[in-house]
């Protein structure tokens, strides 16, 4: 288009972790311009967040009706809105982005129920809008490449997927003293969903075994959990998987295992061999087969597949991760988004970010975990078309 695409952010006043994480992102490749914000659910203080933002006084507004309002009247108003509120919050904000007309970029999970998460589903399809979930995860180079390895059937047919995350931000119980704003509603399940932990980052594991064996979840059998005394959410899952191309697989998902950071891991077998990517060692994808010494492939370096180099920054050794992954869906979005708006062909590359189809099929994912417990056997997912 020429010029970055017009931004506008729900969520994130100054001090929220994840907002300055999404604002750093969509800044780093130029592609898009923040220029409108509803910062807070507090009018007062979203409207004073116009200066720490860098807004101008007047496009710093006090509620989403007002911004969605007042920038549809103006010839530079905002063309895409970026979501990074609680839980509970982002089905209505989309739906009052959609109808107006304005391409979506949304922080998982997609939302806390089924119903509304299909009903998004419909609304993103009537529109012809673009609709991107930040699982970031999906953005960086190595995953990508594990990704397109076993598209082009180096691992032969998948037969074993293990994926876990855990970390350790909920293994003392918190919820007695003061907490942290973003403790707060992420402890109450009316705000961050029926499962915590299930929503918070088992939906991240769960999209990376999708995303990197091109198999849809069918079915699984779980034991979600509170393992923190008197805890009232979720902090831990174990599950046993079944994929809709007949891989089995295995799940552990915490947010209290005492020490642990953020270690998010996938393993992948198939019949001609096995990969393994760690995300604190994101750099480097380690490859093996029966009989062969293991070979490490490292970001970077030309050799790698196209869907690896496109997103790769820096030269091999020096290390992209968190930030990057987030930054390389705002640019594979804001490419989906300038092409959609001039009505040209965007880059085939860019069409891997997590849309509101796999936003989906990650409340479906959780839903049918819950009912897992519930009825201690094997739920079949619902499927999102």
């Amino acid at each position: 288009m020429g010029r970055p695409l017009r931004l506008g952010m729900v969520g994130g006043a100054p001090g929220a972790l994840i907002a300055q994480v999404h604002r750093t992102a969509a800044k780093l490749d130029d592609r898009f311009e923040l220029v409108a914000s509803v910062a807070s659910s507090d009018p007062v203080k979203a409207r004073a967040a116009a200066g720490p933002l860098g807004l101008a006084a007047d496009r710093a507004y006090g509620t989403l009706e007002e911004m969605l309002a007042q920038e549809a009247a103006r010839e530079d108003g905002i063309e895409v809105v970026a979501v990074v509120t609680p839980n509970d919050s982002h089905y209505p904000i989309c739906v009052a982005a959609l109808a107006a007309g304005r391409d979506v970029i949304c922080d998982k999970p997609l939302t806390n129920t089924l119903d509304d998460a299909r009903d998004l589903v419909r609304r993103v399809g009537a529109a012809g809008t673009v609709f991107c979930l930040t699982h970031n995860y999906s953005g960086y180079p190595m995953a990508r490449q594990a990704r397109a390895m076993v598209a082009a059937g180096d691992l032969g047919e998948i037969r074993q997927v293990f994926v876990e995350y855990s970390n350790g931000s909920l293994s003392r119980r918190v919820e007695d003293g003061d907490m942290l704003p973003r403790l707060r509603w992420r402890l109450d399940p009316a705000r961050s969903g029926p499962s915590l932990v299930l929503g918070d980052i088992g939906t991240h594991a769960h999209q990376l075994a999708c995303f990197v064996t091109g198999q849809q979840l069918a079915s699984i059998a779980a034991d979600p959990a509170a393992t923190v005394p008197g805890r009232v959410t979720d902090d831990f899952v174990g599950a046993l998987l079944r994929f809709a191309g007949g891989a089995r697989g295995v799940m552990w998902v915490t947010n209290s295992a005492s020490g642990a950071e953020n270690a998010l891991a996938i393993r992948v077998f198939g019949s001609d061999g096995g990969l393994e990517w760690r995300q604190n060692q994101p750099n480097h994808l380690v490859v093996t087969r029966q009989g062969e010494p293991a070979r490490t492939f490292s970001r970077g370096h030309a050799d790698l597949l196209p869907p690896a180099v496109r997103v790769a920054r820096t030269p091999p050794g020096h290390p992209e991760g968190f930030q990057e992954g987030f930054a390389n869906l705002y640019a594979d979005a804001a490419e989906a988004i300038a092409a959609r708006r001039a009505g040209t062909t965007p880059d085939p590359l860019a069409l891997d970010f997590p849309s509101v189809e796999d936003g989906a099929r990650g409340v479906a994912f959780v839903a049918a975990a819950l009912a897992s417990r519930d009825t201690g056997g094997w739920v079949e997912l619902e499927t999102i078309d």
